[in-house]
């Protein structure tokens, strides 16, 4: 006979903003009967209540570690502004929980790599990020063609996050500010592009970047560049900006027999994906048999499916531990780089480093008005 089911994941969801509302909830929502939400906390009751009602979750918290200590849940979703992430996922996996965590994964890689030495051993528990664009079925099939070699070397990749955050975005008090978001939109937006280009491409060798504060109220940068090496021998260029009013994530490889693009903004499927044969490639058979046939758009709901398996497999899954680390590494590389006018190679970035424990390298004051003196045109207003 076969073997029963495994019973429920049992979740319990860290925030009740509009992330957790419109993505979390809903992709747990999908699976049940693979989990069960039990509790929700937020330091608002008033909307602990609400989103509770809605969802149907029975326990309801302001206080983290209370819910944790009471529910005692296996998984651990952790929906709070980034400055939270370190301590919620440190106090799940204290607890034995796994942790599944919105981006950026850590303000530094000195914060992920405390996270990392509290994960459990062979088993678990672990803490992965959420990076939703590696799980649809055109990158699942690209993945495929690069392990294969069916489309050749890659040799240039272009991963653009052109978005746009008018003035009223960053009057949310922790939006802006290095201690509370850790940057601006190198970690906070455009890290879910390089994550995908990265886990497609593979390791990064070294980084040229600039960055500027060009047009909005923050601390931070709201416009970055970099040219990337890749340990494959390709090379990336990366724009990342919040000041670019028709909105796009563009994603570009070029290998030595296709071009394949990526087109979307927030989630793709198969419709945004375009695969264009290099001229000597000329069967109609091997072009059509390219894209997947399967069409199964990038979401949150497709990576918690993958990291409900790996729960019950008890392996590590994929976006944790080096895998998940690859991407916050990039940006960090990017504003050590922009911030020192060098390229930095990834060896650079050690705990010796001080671009290691903060993107800012240890005054934000400094770095702010660094990136205000490289704006081209007029400037932000002042904080």
């Amino acid at each position: 006979m076969p073997s029963p089911p495994p019973p429920p994941v049992r979740v319990a969801v860290v925030g009740s903003g509009a992330i957790a509302r419109g993505r979390h909830l809903p992709a747990l929502a999908d699976l049940a009967g693979r989990v069960s939400v039990v509790a929700l906390s937020d330091i608002d009751p008033a909307l602990v209540a609400a989103t509770a009602d809605h969802w149907g979750i029975p326990g309801r918290y302001t206080d983290t570690g209370a819910m944790i200590a009471a529910e005692a849940p296996d998984l651990v979703v952790v929906c709070t502004p980034p400055a939270a992430h370190k301590d919620t996922a440190l106090a799940a996996l204290r607890a034995g929980a796994w942790v599944w965590c919105e981006k950026p994964p850590a303000l530094s890689l000195a914060e992920y790599d405390e996270v990392v030495r509290h994960e459990g051993a062979a088993g678990g528990p672990y803490a992965s990020y959420v990076f939703q664009h590696r799980f649809g079925s055109g990158a699942r099939r690209l993945r495929r063609h690069l392990a294969e070699g069916t489309l050749g070397r890659p040799l240039v990749a272009v991963c653009h996050t052109l978005w746009y955050r008018d003035a009223a975005y960053f009057e949310v008090p922790w939006r802006g500010r290095w201690d509370t978001e850790g940057g601006g939109p190198t970690i906070g937006h455009g890290i879910h592009q390089m994550d995908l280009v990265l886990s497609l491409l593979g390791e990064w060798t070294e980084v040229t970047a600039a960055m500027a504060t060009t047009a909005r109220a923050t601390r931070t940068e709201d416009v970055s560049a970099a040219i990337v090496r890749l340990a494959s021998g390709a090379t990336v260029s990366v724009v990342n900006s919040l000041l670019s009013p028709r909105e796009t994530s563009y994603l570009r490889f070029d290998l030595e027999h296709a071009t394949v693009e990526l087109d979307h903004l927030y989630g793709y499927d198969n419709a945004h994906w375009r695969w264009t044969p290099a001229p000597h490639v000329t069967d109609p058979d091997a072009i059509a048999a390219w894209a997947p046939r399967e069409d199964e758009p990038s979401s949150h709901r497709a990576q918690l499916a993958d990291l409900i398996g790996a729960m019950e497999r008890g392996e590590r899954p994929p976006a944790s531990g080096p895998d998940g680390r690859r991407a916050l590494e990039l940006a960090t590389g990017m504003y050590r780089s922009a911030l020192t006018g060098t390229t930095v190679l990834r060896g650079d970035l050690t705990p010796d480093d001080p671009f290691y424990s903060a993107l800012h390298g240890g005054d934000p004051a400094a770095a702010t008005a660094a990136l205000r003196r490289m704006e081209a045109g007029t400037g932000a207003r002042d904080l």
